[in-house]
């Protein structure tokens, strides 16, 4: 595991694993700039899985496999020349078919449990899969019913533009080629090039909006050179980098003592601070204009707590009448937003009995499943949002808090290690360790054993690579970010 000052060097340097489907986008660009598309399609190519799925390999998540699989085989239409490239489309058909008929109503009405913008994306790709006579028309199977939420959406979208100021723009390769009117093409590119910071968006961009539009193309060159010739799901995303790690150190005392780690420290918190926004706060890159609730109120709590320059007011601009949003007009709630928003709140000194508070309390108790957990739209692991339950709600709801740690420690396996898809992750076993090392330092509790058992397996377990539970328009994982939970967490299992 790497030691504090080496993990903090390290920040801010877009340390994240590519998808196929950002990929798949860019190998379309052959023609337009042969090296890149090159470079992506080989990249396709070795990243097939032996089903004949692309996709994050574990865990199998059929949103994921999806997008991905379908992403993949239209590059691979479009741009493929060999004939183990049509067999590559073949194995990729026989696999969606697989995938699909297996699939529950969830993939077709969950859009919560769904991949970003996977309503209004998946149509988009089948539309043109069917069109290149890839897949057969889908009708009423599965795939073909998704076709009338994406109309659905489109006709909400009627009347306004998409540009660089809404979180639409983040997927705006859901317009197709089709739908293209509704982009507001001169104010869509962020400035480093970037389409809501999505390679996929952006390569939609340079291939159908302004074709060979060479800012969008040396915004992708950049990205393939740096990952190997793949694409990761965002990027950049410096501040949502800097804004976790640091929230998952300052529950230790790993910044303190070194002046070297220190002056790191530092140096990520003046970067918060210089690119807070009064009564805005931040978005998850310099280069995203969009600002949104879980940056912008674990960023407040982090800067706060250390004293630097935030406001309140940034954090109370989320707060609707039932629960804190994530975005302004976001379709479905984020539970981890509300969770996180009374980690800000109590760093700002609200009792308990505080209006906001209560409404965030009663919004997360009114989504907890069968009692013992939560899910969320931004990880996979309910161990990620019920651990930052215990973590941020100490003092708030303590039973509550009390009950969400007996389940964790009612699924803790014998070797000490969590994992909720059946095979134990570092990632899941951090999030425990930390909730019960931060409810055992305010409650008393004692866990000693548990939290020794997990941490011994944890340092056994500890390297990449991790698998990608983080959810985007598919699977990714931030690897600079888990390491720093994983770091967090061995510290405090020692500490404990």
């Amino acid at each position: 595991m790497e030691t504090v000052d080496k993990l903090l060097e390290k920040v801010g340097k877009d340390n994240i694993s590519s998808t196929s489907y950002d990929t798949a986008w860019i190998a379309r660009l052959k023609d337009v700039e042969s090296d890149l598309g090159n470079r992506a399609l080989e990249w396709i190519c070795e990243h097939q899985h032996e089903d004949g799925s692309w996709g994050a390999v574990f865990p199998f998540y059929y949103h994921d496999r999806v997008v991905c699989t379908l992403s993949a085989m239209i590059a691979l239409t479009y741009k493929g020349r060999r004939q183990q490239d049509k067999a590559r489309i073949q194995r990729g058909l026989e696999a969606l078919d697989r995938i699909t008929a297996g699939a529950t109503q969830g993939l077709q009405l969950d859009s919560n449990g769904g991949t970003v913008g996977f309503e209004v994306i998946t149509p988009t790709l089948v539309a043109e899969a069917e069109q290149l006579g890839i897949i057969k028309q889908q009708k009423e199977r599965i795939l073909g019913k998704l076709r009338h939420l994406r109309e659905l959406k489109m006709r909400k979208l009627q009347g306004l533009k998409i540009s660089r100021f809404i979180t639409v723009a983040h997927s705006a390769e859901m317009t197709g080629k089709d739908k293209l009117d509704l982009l507001d093409v001169e104010r869509l590119q962020e400035d480093n090039g970037s389409v809501g910071a999505s390679p996929a968006a952006t390569a939609h961009f340079a291939l159908y909006v302004k074709p060979g539009d060479q800012s969008a193309l040396n915004y992708l060159s950049r990205i393939i050179e740096s990952h190997n010739g793949g694409a990761p799901a965002l990027s950049p995303f410096e501040i949502f980098e800097r804004v976790w790690v640091l929230w998952n150190l300052s529950m230790t005392n790993l910044y303190q003592g070194d002046k070297a780690v220190a002056n790191l420290y530092d140096a990520h918190m003046d970067y918060l601070e210089k690119q807070w926004k009064p009564g805005q706060g931040l978005g998850l890159s310099e280069f995203f204009s969009v600002p949104d609730a879980d940056d912008t109120i674990v960023a407040y709590e982090i800067l706060s707590k250390f004293g630097r320059k935030s406001d309140l007011e940034a954090v109370l601009q989320y707060e609707d009448k039932e629960w804190f949003r994530c975005y302004h007009y976001e379709a479905n709630q984020s539970v981890d937003v509300n969770i996180h928003a009374l980690g800000a709140l109590k760093q700002a000194g609200y009792d308990k009995s505080n209006p906001s508070v209560q409404k965030a309390l009663n919004f997360i108790r009114s989504k907890r499943l069968r009692q013992r957990y939560w899910l969320d739209k931004w990880n996979l692991s309910p161990y990620y949002t019920t651990s930052h339950l215990t973590i941020s709600a100490t003092g708030y709801d303590d039973q509550l808090c009390e009950e969400s740690i007996k389940w964790i420690l009612e699924t803790q396996e014998p070797n000490g290690s969590w994992g909720f898809f059946n095979i134990a992750t570092a990632e899941e076993t951090a999030y425990c360790i930390q909730a019960l090392a931060i409810w055992q330092r305010y409650a008393g509790g004692g866990f000693q054993e548990q939290i020794k058992r997990a941490g011994l397996w944890l340092s056994e377990n500890c390297e990449p690579p991790y698998p990608p539970l983080w959810i985007g328009k598919s699977l990714y994982c931030p690897e600079i970010l888990v390491k720093s939970c994983l770091l967090s967490a061995l510290t405090l299992a020692q500490e404990g």
